[in-house]
This record gives C-alpha cells, sequence and structure tokens, in this order.
C-alpha cells in the first residue's frame, strides 16, 4: 500500500551539489538506505519547499532531475510516487518508468530547439496524454488515409484558428514535419533548373530542398522588417520565379518579424506577378500577438505550413498544411503519399489529445515563459547592441568583431554545450557574413546556459588568442 511520507525532511547538508540536485540525490540515498521505498508519496512541492526554507522552483526542479533518473513519476492530482532506480534491480523495484539513457542522450545540436519542458506537473500531463492515446494503440497501428483523421482535422482546424486562419477540413492537412511538405509543394511548383526565392539569409532547410529539387534559389536582399518588396517586384520581373519562401515570424536565423505592413506589401508584389507564396510558419505561435500569417491576407496565394516542432515538440514529426484552394489539394496529396504515405497516426492521436484538453497550450506557455527568462540572461550577459534577438526567440544571431571569423568562434564554442552554428549554413548567395546563430533551447539547463554565455562574453571581448578555453 502506498505510504505518504509526509514526514520526508531530507538533509541538503548531505550533498554537495546545487540543492536541486541535492534533493534528487537524496530521494537516492534513502531509496538505497530502505527510508523510501517504492510507492512512497512524496510531501507536495509547495510543502517540501517551506519545510526546507527553499523557493518552489528548486523543488520542482529536483522532483524533474529525480524523474529523469527513474526515481520517481508524477500524476497530476495524485502526486509524485517513487519508483525505483537504475541501481536498484535486485531490490525488485519498478524500472517501468525509468527513462532509457540511450535515448535521453540524443540530440542534433545543428537545430534550433525550443527550451524543453521540466516543470514537473507539466511532464506528468504530457505522460497522462499517452496513456490515454495509449488505450486505442492497436487501431493507431494501422495504415490510414493520408492527412488525418476528422477528428485531427478538426484539433488542426482549431489550432490554426488561433492564427487567424479559417480554411475549409478539405483544405488542411496533418503531415509528418514541414521538410517534408516543403519538399513536395516546390515539387509541385518548380521544375528542374526554375528559380523559387527566399531571404538571401534563410533557414538551411529550405537550401537542402532547392538542392535536392535542383531549384535556383536566389536570395532576395533584406531591412529590419524582411525581403524589400521592390527587390522582389524586381526579381520577378527578371527570374520569373516560381514561388517565394518565406519564415515570417521569429525568422530562423536572424529572429526578426516581418511587420504587418510589410507583409501587406510582399502580398501585393505577390499577387501582382502571381507568384504562389510557401510561409513557412514554424514560430508562428510563440509571439502572444505576433503579425497575421501571409495566408490571411492572401489565402489564395499561399501555401501555410503550420510546424509543431518549435511550439510543441519536435519529436512529434507533424505539421499543419494548408493549400490554397481546392485545386492544390488532389497534387499535393499524390506528392506526399508518394514519399511518406501518411503521418505516424499515434503520434496525430496524442497531438489531438493534447489540443483537445490543453496540455498543447501549457506546452506553450511553457515555451513562452522560458525563451523569455533565457533571453533576458542574454541581455546581462551580453553587451547591448551586440547581437540580434526577438525576446521569445529560441536564439540570437551575434555578428563577430575583434578578428574572430565564424568558423573559428564556432569551433571556440563547440565544448560549452550550446549550439552555436556559422552563417554559411543560412547564406543563400554572395559570400557569407562573419556571424553566427546561438541556440538557447534544447536540453541545456538555465545553469549551464548561463556558463556557456559568460565564456561567450569573455571571448568576445578580445581577439581569439586571447581567449581561453571552456572548462
Amino acid at each position: 500500500m502506498d505510504r505518504e511520507m509526509k514526514d520526508w525532511h531530507p538533509d541538503l547538508s548531505r550533498s554537495s551539489s546545487p540543492r536541486y540536485m541535492a534533493i534528487a540525490d537524496l530521494i537516492e540515498m534513502d531509496l538505497r538506505s530502505g527510508h523510501l521505498a517504492v510507492g512512497d508519496r512524496l510531501p507536495p512541492q509547495r510543502e517540501l519547499a517551506k519545510r526546507l526554507n527553499v523557493d518552489f522552483t528548486t523543488v520542482a526542479r529536483g522532483y524533474v532531475e529525480a524523474q529523469k533518473r527513474g526515481l520517481v513519476d508524477s500524476h497530476v492530482g495524485r502526486g509524485t510516487f517513487v519508483t525505483g532506480s537504475a541501481g536498484t534491480e535486485n531490490q525488485g523495484l519498478t524500472l517501468d518508468m525509468a527513462p532509457d539513457p540511450r535515448r535521453a542522450s540524443v540530440v542534433d545540436l545543428s537545430m534550433n530547439m525550443p527550451p524543453e519542458p521540466d516543470d514537473p506537473e507539466l511532464i506528468a500531463r504530457m505522460r497522462d496524454g499517452m496513456s490515454a492515446v495509449a488505450a486505442n494503440l492497436v487501431p493507431l497501428l494501422r495504415y490510414q488515409g493520408f492527412g488525418g483523421s476528422g477528428m485531427d482535422k478538426e484539433a488542426a482546424a482549431a489550432w490554426l484558428g488561433r492564427r487567424g486562419l479559417k480554411p475549409s477540413q478539405e483544405r488542411i492537412f496533418v503531415t509528418p514535419g514541414a521538410h517534408p511538405a516543403l519538399l513536395a509543394i516546390f515539387g509541385l511548383l518548380a521544375k528542374p533548373g526554375e528559380t523559387v526565392l527566399s531571404e538571401i539569409v534563410t533557414y538551411p532547410g529550405m537550401r537542402s530542398i532547392a538542392a535536392q529539387l535542383r531549384l535556383n534559389l536566389a536570395g532576395l536582399p533584406m531591412d529590419e522588417a524582411g525581403i524589400l518588396p521592390d527587390a522582389f517586384a524586381r526579381a520577378c520581373e527578371r527570374l520569373k520565379p516560381k514561388a517565394l519562401y518565406l519564415n515570417p515570424t521569429l525568422q530562423n536565423p536572424t529572429t526578426l518579424t516581418i511587420p504587418a505592413k510589410r507583409r501587406e506589401e510582399i502580398c501585393a508584389v505577390a499577387r501582382k506577378y502571381q507568384v504562389p507564396i510557401v510561409e513557412d510558419d514554424a514560430y508562428g505561435f510563440i509571439p502572444l500577438q505576433g503579425p497575421s500569417p501571409l495566408a490571411a491576407t492572401a489565402p489564395d496565394l499561399t501555401w501555410h505550413i503550420g510546424g509543431l516542432a518549435k511550439c510543441i515538440g519536435a519529436g512529434l514529426r507533424l505539421a499543419y498544411v494548408v493549400a490554397p484552394d481546392t485545386k492544390a489539394v488532389w497534387p499535393f496529396v499524390s506528392a506526399m503519399r508518394a514519399n511518406n504515405v501518411m503521418a505516424s497516426p499515434l503520434n496525430m492521436a496524442l497531438l489531438t489529445r493534447w489540443i483537445e484538453d490543453g496540455t498543447a497550450d501549457a506546452i506553450l506557455r511553457f515555451i513562452r515563459s522560458e525563451a523569455a527568462a533565457r533571453q533576458q540572461m542574454v541581455a546581462a550577459i551580453l553587451p547591448a547592441g551586440s547581437y540580434r534577438a526577438d525576446p521569445l526567440s529560441f536564439n540570437i544571431w551575434l555578428p563577430l568583431l575583434n578578428g574572430w571569423t565564424r568558423s573559428t568562434f564556432a569551433s571556440h564554442m563547440q565544448s560549452s554545450g550550446i549550439a552555436v552554428l556559422a552563417s554559411d549554413a543560412f547564406t543563400v548567395e554572395g559570400p557569407a557574413p562573419e556571424a553566427v546563430r546561438v541556440c538557447l533551447g534544447g536540453p541545456v539547463t538555465r545553469e549551464k546556459l548561463q556558463g556557456a554565455l559568460e565564456f561567450m562574453a569573455h571571448a568576445l571581448e578580445g581577439p581569439p588568442e586571447m581567449a581561453a578555453s571552456f572548462f
């Protein structure tokens, strides 16, 4: 029978780790000693914080760390329970919920990642959604029609509606990520050798897609508000482009957001020359009150891709695509089915569940809050005006001075634990600027991020030969 460990009072002085780590350490120590047992319910976080005279966040992070080690599991409305650890197999403890370190350590640091949830209640809520989806496990292992079921499309319509989009369900598709959708769309819009346009500094995936399809990708000059409408018009006259690709909100990598007036000007040029717009709205849900999508201004010209990787989680590999009209639907379906057959029904069911029960909103709120906190950290460490960022972006765009080159700086930061990517990956044409994208999200903790940023700030104060190594 579960025991309520209301009297559990860990002595933080028994561990030399930071206090939140000490809480996890002591759960493990007491589990090994027998003071705690599998099934015991730990004190509520606020109660333990008061008992230990620490803030709530410290206890919450301690419970998260214990959960990462497989020591505890949390359930909304029930509490946090001891489950076991990797070192207690011989004591007959339950290990089903223990994380597999072979998966926990997998990360691609070349990607621009949102901060990862570490709130115990949010993680428990996410797990509850997975448990609910598992009730329909066998049907979800079947082949299904492309684009999502009726309930998945209803969830997609509700989610897209928050961005002011109200397309009919027949124009909405759930795809296995934004990248496959982009590949299919550009395969429909342009033939090998034809030209498509983008920002001159743009998402690296677009460069890869253009190369894969053997398209001529031409970059448009930009100012602080995005691509220049006059330059877009001249390119339409001179190059006869088949499409325009834009990442208009919190653009990767520069973090700029195209304001409403510039969006209208871009749409006016596209309409004049009948150039389809492919709107990669990966970060569109991050700002609380961002400009309306291009698809809201020019729905008949715009392929809208509402990716979920940045606002929910990249591992879901899902994106919502809105076709510009019903005529475009069947070629798109054929192209997607040929390459991907369908998005994972398991992932679709989980996402739909999270949207319906509010978990998706909770994840989005966490990402916004944590992104803002990390940007505040950057502002406190790096000199004002030395970098470009948005208060909610997951990265900064950092021009380099004092003799630093992009390759030298990226190499210097390699052991810091944060991802620094040279501008070559983003530059469409012409010489790449001496700049780098610095990612603030992913699995890195605030403590590690602060150390890396301080190390970065020290390096930027002088030339490369004066910079210290990261320890």
